[in-house]
């Protein structure tokens, strides 16, 4: 399986392709579910676009919990259909389709009653893993175990004595969930779709009361196009409201933000060798295993401010901290916190006005001809949506056209990943790099690490890690801009790599390193590094000023101080 390149030729190429002829399907919204749904209609022989308003996953499925999980609450709530749908798409990406991605992580449940909730909570997990075994993907993560507080507090000994009388211990997985989504696009891409980011869809294109394409702004080198296809898809997630606007159309539903916000903590602030999940009076806490680091989320409150840079507010802040540190026996302060990130949820709105009640189910319509909306659902189940996403769109297709084979195409890097992993010691020999670097390169692009190892060996230099995050190495920050699609710092820094929240300087110190390495590759002269150094730096002070602001208004006024970053 060839690679995709998405480099600024590419991009290029793309949008006077995708204006060229007229496409069968057009998905417009480059999150989890647009590319998969990219992906799906590619695979099944579709002339394919994907368009993105900002970078990859810039919205919700860069700012996620990174997990990829069955979803066990969702048992409590009886909906064991949700929970066997997203249990069989957990086995499918740990097995087949991004072993290289998503991995198994272990959770610790302590329990606080003697008796009944052993038995109610352990009967719970036993389901959850039944279901998982069920399905016939289930093989690949250890199965649940019950645990005495003794040995819970050997396993976590964070953990208050008085914390707990005992524990269970189950595995999920995880993932970067921005990385996932720039490999999910580049697959698409090696499979002939047409993909741009800093595309904006500014309006649709009708004849009569039919969708027969969009307008779309090139907002790097300006002008507009005019992308012709039979079926449009809105996969647009939060924003998927303000995309029906512009057909007239509110749609068949409506979609309503719900903000959660996590925590990045460094790794040696909580002593434990397993993850953690703690009940909440709102919803559930995840302590979460990540590298050198823990993720600690999340909040669950409605949202309807700015949504393309939804603000964690000083409150949310003091909210995580007080129930994480309810069962730690050194809690965390606010000087521990390296990184702090919000996303939003988008979520099917329902009778109720609490965002914890409303809908992660998703649903698929088709409001006006030629339109097909997809929005809700979870990250895990992605593919299930696109799936159904495409199949609305083939009903008005005048073409026989394949079912979904999703379920056996591996994302690019996933073909020979176990076997580069398995000569890792063999690889670090040949390339004078430590075999931690080596299996860290492999853990983010698979088998495509020789891709990255390749500038290295042009280049000795980029073998080097950047100087102020040293977790990475300078040909990743090449790479990302020469094969990844990132057009600017903030892309790099925030979703290409995580310097953004596993650094205390929030990636200040690395951004003029990582701009002087991307200048090669996306033509730029030393006043346009001044200016992506300069955004940069002012896009992270207004996140830490929004962060000490009292509540989500104040917050969102800060975090607006800093605009987006308009190419010249």
């Amino acid at each position: 399986m060839r690679t995709a390149t998405l480099g600024p030729a590419q991009r290029a190429e793309a949008l006077a392709g995708m204006a060229e002829r007229e496409l069968d399907v057009l998905v417009v919204g480059g999150g989890v579910v647009g590319a998969g749904t990219a992906l799906d209609a590619v695979t099944r022989g579709l002339a394919t676009g994907l368009v993105e308003a900002r970078d990859w996953a810039s919205g919700t499925s860069s700012r996620s919990s990174k997990l990829i999980h069955g979803g066990l609450r969702y048992l409590e709530m009886l909906d064991f259909a949700l929970v066997r749908e997203a249990l069989k798409e957990r086995g499918l990406l740990l097995e087949r389709l991004a072993p290289h991605l998503v991995k198994p992580v272990p959770f610790l449940y302590p329990l606080q009653h003697q008796g009944w909730e052993r038995l109610y909570a352990g009967s719970g997990v036993a389901l959850y893993d039944a279901m998982s075994m069920a399905r016939g993907h289930g093989r690949g993560l250890p199965t649940h175990r019950h645990l005495s507080r003794r040995h819970a507090l050997r396993v976590a000994p964070a953990l208050k004595k008085d914390a707990l009388v005992g524990a269970l211990q189950y595995y999920d997985a995880q993932m970067d969930d921005a990385r996932y989504v720039a490999t999910l696009v580049r697959t698409a891409a090696a499979y002939g779709a047409k993909v741009a980011n800093r595309a904006r869809v500014t309006g649709f294109l009708r004849e009569g009361e039919r969708v027969v394409g969009a307008r779309v702004q090139d907002v790097e080198a300006g002008g507009e196009y005019e992308i012709r296809a039979k079926q449009v898809v809105n996969a647009t997630g939060v924003w998927t409201d303000d995309t029906q606007a512009m057909v007239g159309e509110r749609g068949q539903f409506h979609v309503k933000a719900s903000k959660g916000i996590h925590l990045v903590v460094p790794k040696d602030r909580i002593n434990s060798s397993t993850g953690l999940i703690l009940r909440t009076e709102k919803s559930v806490l995840f302590v979460i295993p990540w590298g050198r680091h823990w993720i600690v989320g999340t909040t669950d409150t409605g949202w309807d401010l700015d949504k393309a840079h939804p603000a964690a507010s000083s409150a949310d802040i003091d909210y995580l901290l007080e129930h994480v540190n309810s069962v730690l026996a050194v809690p965390l302060t606010r000087d521990d916190v390296q990184g702090v990130y919000a996303g939003l949820r988008p979520l099917l709105a329902g009778e109720s006005d609490a965002t914890s009640k409303l809908s992660r189910e998703h649903t698929v319509a088709h409001p006006v001809p030629g339109l097909v909306v997809v929005a809700g659902g979870k990250y895990t189940t992605y593919r299930v949506m696109a799936k159904d996403a495409v199949d609305e769109a083939v009903h008005g297709l005048d073409l026989r056209v394949a079912e979904c084979v999703t379920e056996d195409v591996p994302l690019l890097g996933a073909e020979g990943y176990r076997a580069l992993w398995n000569a890792r010691a063999r690889i670090a020999a040949r390339t004078g790099l430590h075999v931690a670097r080596v299996e860290h390169l492999l853990n983010r692009y698979g088998s495509m690490a020789e891709e990255v190892l390749d500038l290295i060996a042009s280049d000795s230099s980029l073998g080097e890690p950047l100087q102020a995050a040293d977790d990475y190495l300078r040909a990743e920050v090449v790479y990302a801009a020469s094969h990844e699609g990132a057009r600017h710092l903030d892309d790099v820094l925030t979703r290409r790599t995580r310097i953004s929240i596993e650094t205390f300087d929030r990636g200040t110190r690395s951004a003029r390193e990582a701009a002087e390495l991307m200048a090669p590759v996306l033509g730029w002269d030393k006043d346009h590094i001044e200016r992506e150094v300069e955004h940069y730096e002012k896009r992270v002070e207004a996140e830490r000023e929004s962060q000490r602001q009292p509540d989500d208004l104040t917050a969102d006024a800060a975090r607006l101080g800093a605009p987006d970053i308009v190419p010249l």
